[in-house]
C-alpha cells in the first residue's frame, strides 16, 4: 500500500522519533532538511516509493545523514 506524499513524509518522521529516540522537533527538523535537499524529490513523483518498507529505509539514512553539514548530502 501506498502513501500520500504528506503521509509518507509524516511517517518517516515518526519512525526517526520512535526507533532512534530523536525528539519529535528533532524528526521534524531531519526531514525538512532532507526534504530540502531534494531526498524525497523521487518519492513525490513515485507513488511506488511511498511504502511502509522504504519509509524505514529512510528513515535511517535521514537519521544517519542528520549530522552531515555537505549540500546535497542526502541524494541517492
Amino acid at each position: 500500500m501506498t502513501m500520500t506524499y504528506e503521509q509518507y513524509l509524516d511517517e518517516v518522521t515518526t519512525l526517526i522519533h520512535e526507533q532512534f529516540d530523536a525528539s519529535e522537533a528533532e524528526a521534524i527538523k531531519f526531514v525538512m532538511r532532507a526534504q530540502a535537499a531534494d531526498f524525497f524529490s523521487a518519492h513525490d513523483e513515485q507513488p511506488d516509493m511511498r511504502t511502509q518498507q522504504q519509509a524505514e529505509l529512510d528513515a535511517k539514512t535521514v537519521y544517519e545523514q542528520r549530522n552531515k553539514s555537505k549540500p546535497g548530502i542526502y541524494r541517492k
